[in-house]
């Protein structure tokens, strides 16, 4: 029996290093998965994308009174610019209610504990100077933690721009426990356009080269920490697959996508869907590989699409003896998209609750050569299991109430909500 849990390890520390999305780290981490793939007999193909992107030119935040104290933020991206002495306001819920008694926010900074889209509607409605939002924990000091600057996501700027920061929880606590007042504030940010790439490579069908599965795991990392766990595991199971499928063809095609840029909202499985219209038409069924590999379990399925679907899974696992945790919903990863046009997915991941993802602390140390092979080669059963399959497990298509799940994951379900008042309220005045 062949083994390659070291050699996947290998590739996963190779692969441990800061590749954010539509910069040249994350070029460096493609052209390792390139010529691995060049390595095993493949070919693929580079498929550009362009991503909005920005550069923080300046930001700063300090206490202005009743006392002066620097306090570290750093920015939501592409929210715009900010400069001057405001007034700060602590928000509990960031509801409604919290507004009742302030009619003009223009000279204040309002504190909210986490940024909703209810929350940023709000914000943009009453328009305060800027918002702050809070990271961490309390005891979290700049020595054991970062602050990771992140992009507003679109379904957010699509309701306006505040400026926007990220300041730690225990700044937030001195801030609002000692009863900050005013908040001297400088944020200058550039915004533009970067291209970010999809790996592309496919094995044609045996039987059925018509239909097709597709295998997605993203290959970029946050800001901050090696991305290890998150996702160089599922980026070389993915490889691991590939070798596999490369000397033992299924029925049906597969095409395998490492994706890029996906922290930064799943850009890259967008930008394939969006890319491949006509192609979704043959596309059946989705796995999808996010976080393997870990010493400390538990093995975890994602799964979107109907009971019949989530009856497949559980059925094939009993059969194999694969422990894991069953959940029925969206997972937030690159099956997302195209679930959203109702292709059926299956999510293989492995969770622990002793690791961290997005810090500097997703470290190879957490993950063994062991674990690595165990979901390799349960993988490859359960994708060669489906791929041949003489009919596949599940039809296309969602049930209603996957799409409603959809419709709320990204964003539409408020959307409509907001499209529907605004109708009924021209009604009522037509």
């Amino acid at each position: 029996m062949e083994h390659f849990g070291e050699k996947q390890l290998a590739l996963v520390k190779a692969l441990s290093f800061v590749r954010y999305g539509g910069t040249p780290e994350e070029e460096k981490a493609a052209k390792i998965i390139t010529d691995e793939i060049e390595a095993i007999g493949g070919s693929f193909e580079l498929m550009p994308f362009e991503i909005p992107a920005y550069e923080t030119l300046e930001c700063s935040m300090e206490v202005a009174s009743p006392w002066q104290e620097k306090i570290e933020a750093v920015p939501y991206g592409r929210t715009g610019d900010i400069e001057g002495e405001y007034k700060l306001l602590y928000l509990e819920r960031g509801e409604a209610s919290d507004y009742i008694g302030y009619k003009d926010l223009s000279d204040t900074i309002v504190l909210v504990n986490a940024l909703s889209y209810d929350v940023y509607k709000l914000i943009c409605e009453k328009k305060p100077a800027a918002f702050i939002t809070i990271s961490g924990k309390y005891y979290e000091t700049k020595e054991t933690s970062d602050l990771m600057s992140r992009p507003l996501r679109e379904t957010f700027l699509e309701l306006g721009k505040v400026p926007g920061f990220i300041i730690r929880a225990s700044d937030a606590t001195k801030l609002v426990g000692e009863e900050a007042e005013t908040l001297r504030v400088s944020l200058k940010m550039r915004e533009y356009t970067a291209v970010s790439h999809d790996v592309l490579a496919v094995v044609p069908g045996t039987d059925v080269p018509e239909e097709s599965i597709v295998l997605t795991a993203h290959y970029d990392s946050v800001l901050f920490g090696t991305g290890a766990w998150d996702n160089a595991t599922g980026s070389v199971n993915l490889l691991h697959l590939y070798k596999h499928f490369l000397k033992n063809p299924a029925r049906r095609t597969l095409r395998f996508i490492w994706c890029g840029s996906e922290e930064q909202g799943l850009y890259g499985s967008h930008a394939y869907v969006d890319q491949h219209e006509e192609l979704l038409k043959e596309i059946r069924f989705c796995f999808n590989f996010d976080m393997n590999g870990t010493i400390l379990g538990p093995n975890q399925i994602f799964i979107t699409g109907s009971d019949e679907l989530k009856t497949y899974v559980e059925q094939y696992c009993k059969e194999v003896g694969w422990s894991a945790e069953m959940r029925q919903g969206v997972h937030s990863s690159d099956s997302a998209p195209f679930c959203d046009k109702g292709i059926p997915a299956i999510g293989l991941s492995r969770g622990t609750r002793t690791g961290e993802i997005h810090t500097r602390n997703d470290l190879p140390v957490i993950l063994s050569a062991k674990r690595l092979e165990e979901m390799g080669r349960f993988s490859a059963a359960f994708v060669s299991r489906t791929a041949n399959s003489i009919t596949l497990p599940v039809e296309t298509g969602m049930p209603d109430k996957m799409k409603e799940e959809l419709d709320k994951y990204f964003q539409r379900d408020k959307k409509k909500q907001d499209e529907k008042k605004q109708e009924e309220a021209k009604a009522e005045k037509g």
